[in-house]
């Protein structure tokens, strides 16, 4: 197993990218005990049938509102599969899935109420996720259960309207997410499967102290596309653990999201992903396991490491906005395995592209990145783009073992100050692995 193999380099990284110790949180992860966690509410012993075609959410939502009145409390979907849009967590209340229990989101947009939320760097209305979360402090969950987005409906009405205007984008053509916490702090979610979202699998803004155990989080590619089902989009978080979780989407795997615009670093509602790890993780098909982008300022100190990876479209995704302000930086990937089409992608990102009648923000930049233990093969190894909107410096590529049809090695000169150390990069004739020619994970970059 891979995670045997770099048990040595796991004990000794007791550091952040630049320099700083890894606070104990990150390592003391236990599982919730919902015994510890108040009154248990099962949900159909409080007046919800158990009855997958019937849409419950006013009486799941009354479950909430009385174990939080009663001062909070777990509630419980025992096994069956339970109908709803969307339901608004509160302080004290937390959610278990049982083995066999399944939440499933309504394909009807009309059972989906309008509210102020987050979306795709900014504030705006839109519709909320199927579980909800803001303002909360000790949040949990949990359980070997399933959320289900039920997204195919709202799949098939994307790529309708994108033949009718193939310029709808995601703001055009809405859609709920699965998860949405804002606002909170110790925030922990494990064990369950989230699939088939019709947007964002998980989302989560300004919030810190977040781990993601154990998780599932699925969206397929065939036969139906799953637009923009990213499984983990970080949005302005400081301390963010996910560890031990399979992952596989038709879109990014994790993005780190932030804010976007010439002025999105002095605006208030947006912020910097700070302090995130992740780790022991694996990757099916993806189209990046970790972007940054595509509305980003200021990523500081993020790991990813000790993962295997399949099938993927790239490895890591550097998206640079000519519209916005970003620094990417201290971003370390160390002790990957497997294969992806591209390992090293950075390139310009124009989607929504908006200068808000401003000049032009400042050059962006990404330094300080570090790249260490990697044995993968590829298509292709580095598609790195030169560009006067942004400087690449200070990455360092250290022991990379890589087979790709096309190295691309020349792509490297875009980066001043490149260091690289044991880089052994092999060109292949063939692959055991085909891509998709068309794949559309960097449609919108044009």
């Amino acid at each position: 197993m891979i995670f045997l193999l770099f048990s040595s380099g796991i004990k000794s990284q007791e550091k952040f990218p630049d320099g700083t110790l890894i606070p104990k949180w990150f390592k003391e992860n236990k599982p919730t005990d919902i015994n510890k966690l108040g009154k248990k509410y099962i949900l159909t012993d409080n007046g919800v049938e158990n009855d997958s075609t019937v849409l419950q959410t006013k009486q799941f939502q009354a479950v909430i509102d009385l174990a939080a009145k009663n001062g909070g409390g777990v509630i419980i979907v025992p096994k069956g599969t339970f109908l709803i849009s969307s339901v608004f967590f509160k302080q004290g209340t937390h959610l278990y899935l049982e083995n066999g229990a399944k939440l499933k989101g309504s394909d009807d947009i009309s059972d989906f109420p309008v509210v102020e939320t987050r979306m795709e760097g900014q504030s705006v209305k839109y519709f909320p996720a199927i579980i909800n979360a803001d303002g909360l402090n000790g949040f949990t969950i949990s359980g070997k259960g399933t959320l289900d987005g039920n997204g195919l409906r709202f799949w098939k009405a994307f790529w309708k309207r994108r033949q009718w205007n193939p310029k709808c984008t995601n703001m055009d053509e809405m859609r709920p997410r699965i998860i949405y916490v804002s606002n909170s702090k110790n925030v922990q979610i494990e064990g369950i499967t989230i699939k088939n979202s019709p947007f964002w699998s998980t989302h989560y803004y300004k919030s810190e102290f977040v781990k993601l155990l154990n998780l599932t989080i699925l969206a397929p590619k065939e036969p139906v596309k799953a637009p923009s089902t990213d499984a983990v989009d970080i949005d302005a978080c400081t301390n963010f653990l996910i560890k031990n979780c399979y992952m596989s989407v038709n879109d990014d795997a994790i993005a780190l999201k932030g804010g976007k615009g010439p002025k999105a670093d002095k605006a208030p509602e947006n912020g910097e992903n700070r302090n995130i790890i992740i780790e022991d993780n694996s990757f099916g098909f993806c189209h990046s396991v970790l972007t940054c982008g595509s509305e980003s300022i200021h990523n500081y100190n993020v790991i990813l490491r000790n993962s295997k990876v399949k099938d993927a479209s790239r490895l890591l995704h550097l998206k640079m906005r000519p519209d916005t302000p970003q620094h990417y930086e201290y971003i370390t990937v160390e002790n990957i395995t497997g294969n992806v089409k591209t390992f090293l992608y950075v390139k310009g990102w124009n989607q929504f592209f908006d200068l808000k009648g401003e000049e032009k923000p400042k050059k962006s930049l990404a330094n300080h990145i570090l790249i260490k233990n990697i044995n993968i093969s590829c298509e292709t190894a580095f598609d790195v783009e030169k560009s006067d909107l942004y400087d690449l410096t200070d990455f360092t590529l250290d022991n990379l073992k890589i087979k790709a049809l096309k190295p691309k090695e020349e792509n490297l000169e875009a980066i001043k100050n490149l260091k690289k150390i044991k880089v052994n990069v092999t060109q292949v004739a063939s692959l055991d692995q085909s891509y998709d020619k068309k794949d559309d994970s960097d449609i919108a970059a044009k």
